[in-house]
Order: C-alpha cells, then sequence, then structure tokens
C-alpha cells in the first residue's frame, strides 16, 4: 500500500514538472506571436503547396497550414516578406513519367523526388507521399521571429536573408524554418524584395566558382571567364562576381539579353541566336573557366576552348545526378553517377583541363561574403518581374516559359 501511495505521489509530482516546463514554453511563444502579424490564438497560416505533383493547376492555396516549429536547438523562424521563383521549383512540382529501367518501366514523381525524400526520411518510415502537402520556394527576406537555444548569432527581429534547401517546406508561406547556419543577416543596401531574388542563385553560382572552381578575389584577377547561359539568374550573378574579382567575361546569351549583361560587367557577348556558338568562339582566345548553364551538347565542344595544361576548368551545373536517382534508384543511380562523373573528369584531365559538376550548397557564411559585395555595390539583384502572393501559379508559369531575365519575385508581406 505504501508503495502504490509512493508511485502515486511520483507521477503527480512528474505532471506538475511537466506542465509547469509547458506553461513556460506556451508562454514564451505568446510572447513572441505578439510581434507577428498573425492572431496571437493563431495556429495555422497561409501557404502555397501541393498535394502531388503535375501541371501548374496542382498549386493549391492553403489558408490552414499549420505554424512551423522549431525541431532542433539550432534553428529559426523566419517570418517571410519575400521569396523567388526559380526553375527547380518548377522542375519539383512537375510529374515525370514511364522512364524505362531495362524493359520495365517506372513512374516517378517530382524532379530529384527520390533523392530529396531519402534526405527528409533517411530510415524509409513513412510511407510514399508523406511529403505531402509540400511547400515549395527556396528564397526568403524576412524576419526573424524566434531562435532556438544553441542560436546565438540572431536574435528575433533580425532582418535576414536564406537559400532553403530542397529536401525542407518552402518559403512560399508566411513562415519558414531555417536552420541557423543557412541564414545571414540581410545587405542593409536592398529591400525584402530585392534581397530574396539573389540567396539560390547567389549560393549556386558561389559553390560553382569559387567552392568547385576555386577562383576568389585573390587569384582571378586577368582571367578569361565564358559563361554559358548568361542572362539568367545563376548567369547574373556569376557575371557581376567574376567581374568583381577582376576577371575578362565573356557572356553567351541571345540579342535581347546583350545590354542586361553588358550593364553587369560582360566584356564581350555572344548571340547564340546568330550563329553556331562554337565557330563564334573560334575567333577568341581561349579561356581560364568556362560557367555552363545551358548543358546538353555544349560539353561536347566548350572544353576546346579551355587553356590545355594550365589549371584551367570546366564547371556545369546541368547533371543527371537526381535524374539517375529518380530514374534507376537510390544504389544504381549513385553508382551510374559516380561512373559518369569519373569517367568524364579523368577523360579531360589527360587532355589537360579540369571537368566538375557543381551543385547548390546551403551556407549562410558564404551568404555573408556575397552581403559583403552587394553592400559594396559590387553587386545587384537582376529582377525581371514582380508578383504578390495571391499569383504564385501565375508567377511558375512565367518562369515555366523559360528564356529568364533575371528573376522573378514573390512579395508575401
Amino acid at each position: 500500500m505504501m508503495e502504490l501511495l509512493k508511485n502515486c505521489v511520483l507521477r503527480r509530482n512528474t505532471c506538475t514538472a511537466v506542465h509547469f516546463w509547458r506553461s513556460k514554453i506556451v508562454q514564451k511563444t505568446s510572447v513572441i506571436r505578439k510581434i507577428s502579424t498573425t492572431s496571437p490564438k493563431c495556429t495555422v497560416m497561409p501557404a502555397w503547396v501541393i498535394d502531388k505533383y503535375g501541371t501548374n493547376e496542382v498549386l493549391r492555396f492553403n489558408q490552414n497550414m499549420m505554424l512551423p516549429i522549431i525541431h532542433y536547438p539550432n534553428e529559426v523562424i523566419v517570418k517571410v516578406h519575400a521569396a523567388s521563383v526559380n526553375p527547380i521549383d518548377v522542375n519539383m512540382r512537375i510529374m515525370k513519367k514511364e522512364c524505362k529501367t531495362g524493359k520495365v518501366k517506372h513512374d516517378f514523381c517530382g524532379y530529384g523526388a527520390t533523392a530529396l525524400n531519402m534526405k527528409r526520411d533517411p530510415l524509409h518510415i513513412k510511407t510514399k507521399g508523406e511529403e505531402f502537402p509540400l511547400t515549395l520556394g527556396r528564397d526568403v527576406s524576412g524576419v526573424i521571429m524566434e531562435c532556438g537555444l544553441d542560436v546565438n548569432y540572431f536574435k528575433p527581429g533580425d532582418e535576414v536573408w536564406a537559400a532553403v534547401p530542397p529536401w525542407k517546406q518552402g518559403t512560399f508561406s508566411e513562415f519558414v524554418v531555417v536552420s541557423g547556419n543557412e541564414v545571414s543577416r540581410k545587405p542593409k543596401s536592398l529591400t525584402h524584395t530585392q534581397a530574396a531574388s539573389l540567396p539560390y542563385v547567389a549560393l549556386t553560382a558561389w559553390s560553382a566558382i569559387n567552392r568547385i572552381g576555386g577562383l576568389n578575389d585573390k587569384n582571378c584577377t586577368g582571367k578569361r571567364v565564358l559563361i554559358l547561359g548568361a542572362s539568367g539568374g545563376v548567369g547574373t550573378f556569376a557575371i557581376q562576381v567574376v567581374k568583381a574579382w577582376g576577371a575578362h567575361v565573356t557572356a553567351v546569351c541571345s540579342q535581347d539579353a546583350n545590354e542586361l549583361v553588358r550593364k553587369l560587367g560582360a566584356d564581350d557577348t555572344i548571340d547564340y541566336k546568330s550563329g553556331n556558338v562554337e565557330e563564334q568562339l573560334k575567333s577568341m582566345k581561349q579561356f581560364d573557366f568556362i560557367l555552363d548553364n545551358v548543358g546538353g551538347s555544349t560539353e561536347t565542344w566548350a572544353l576546346n576552348f579551355l587553356k590545355k595544361w594550365s589549371g584551367a576548368t570546366y564547371v556545369t551545373l546541368v547533371t543527371p545526378f537526381l535524374l539517375n536517382m529518380d530514374r534507376l534508384g537510390i544504389a544504381d543511380g549513385m553508382l551510374q553517377t559516380g561512373v559518369t562523373v569519373g569517367s568524364k573528369a579523368l577523360k579531360h584531365f589527360w587532355q589537360g583541363v579540369h571537368y566538375r559538376w557543381a551543385f547548390f550548397m546551403a551556407s549562410g557564411p558564404c551568404l555573408d561574403l556575397i552581403a559583403e559585395l552587394v553592400d559594396a555595390g559590387k553587386i545587384q539583384p537582376v529582377i525581371e518581374q514582380t508578383f504578390p502572393f495571391s499569383k504564385v501559379p501565375e508567377a511558375f508559369l512565367k518562369v515555366e516559359g523559360g528564356h529568364a531575365r533575371g528573376k522573378t519575385v514573390i512579395n508575401v508581406v
């Protein structure tokens, strides 16, 4: 009997402690919500989501999306002021069908869905389709509302920008959770609309040029750089950053984008519509670095225009990595990818040039460096069109149409 009473007392004390802890957390949360545009009693937010992969019609406005919460101590909650649409958002929305492996047909959905779902659920606990409702959007510029216990560099009220990795819930919503090491203070010289146009394309270009290509402000002066696909988001940023580092830039784009890329710093331009690009390049000096945003057949001839045996490098952002995993599965897809990149790198190494693949890499510290360039006036955002939050589907159609001349931005606030 005494043992039973003892257990009851212990349970009561435990329940009291848990209740006290939860009340403290709720009290802290209510303080945070008071500086939000969301109602203090509200636990939902507006967001654009997809419930399945497909055409633009699958985009759905959801007024009752659950507010995100901090799961790890290094995370922050950001109130989204502006976001932007990138080609990866369109590709992640689109349904891919009937890919063959030998004689067997498979249906797979959404660009990179196999790899991204593995990242979301590495232990394969969830069932197929558990990623829905899925919020797209990679770029964010906004204000920090709440910080995890291990976040010391930021505080609520700080204006920040970030690029959210594609396996996480995206930024076409009122709030988004981001890791503290993915966030950076927004450039002071930019509005939220301007800032939201840069993070994803800037980090993608930075990955290719700096982290993979090895170029920086100390070794780039006088180098000849060729940028294929120079008028899009990645291309317009790449022109500016290598020009800021002292490179000679040749930009390949269409004639109607010539004025834009010249204004951004391109020394020479080539109109891919006026004739064969390969033939036009033959009259120019060879290059130290080539950034390929186009892919396809370009890599069959582009490496011929690099300086041989001088450390010259070709970096492409158009790779079959995610498609291989979608088409072949994780194990076979990774094996095929390794064989492909390895054989190509070895082949070109023996020809005196370096062949590399590059990918987007989320990084707050890299955004810090980019913010310094922006505030110094060396990088400017290139925005083609802005849309209100109510017109997200129209923004997707704009990006899906291709031939970008900068970024398409969504004003959330």
